[in-house]
């Protein structure tokens, strides 16, 4: 059986683009970080060393953005963008999660 098809990512700049990814990669690194999910403090120091230049390359892509004059976010595209990209999912591995029962 096939996985379910994904719906098309909306039309973005390749800035936008940019933005997204290096979003979702500072979220899935914060959530390798999270000391309320991890594991072992070797994990989360590589994660935190990676932080580093996944976090300027999120400001380089939002200054790129502004040098070439786009002041405005299209919040409701890029929301649709990281629903397609599995942003909420990943979005939550940085809250703490609930108690076990």
């Amino acid at each position: 059986m096939w996985p379910p098809e994904l719906p098309p990512l909306p039309a973005l700049t390749r800035a936008e683009g940019e933005v997204i990814d290096n979003y979702l990669a500072v979220l899935d690194l914060l959530g390798r970080i999270n000391p309320a999910r991890g594991t072992d403090t070797y994990g989360g120091l590589r994660a935190a060393q990676a932080l580093v230049g996944k976090t300027t390359a999120l400001r380089d892509a939002l200054a790129l953005m502004h040098d070439r004059g786009e002041s405005e976010l299209h919040a409701a595209t890029l929301a649709q963008a990281l629903r397609v990209l599995d942003g909420e999912r990943r979005a939550r591995l940085i809250s703490v999660p609930p108690p076990r029962s």
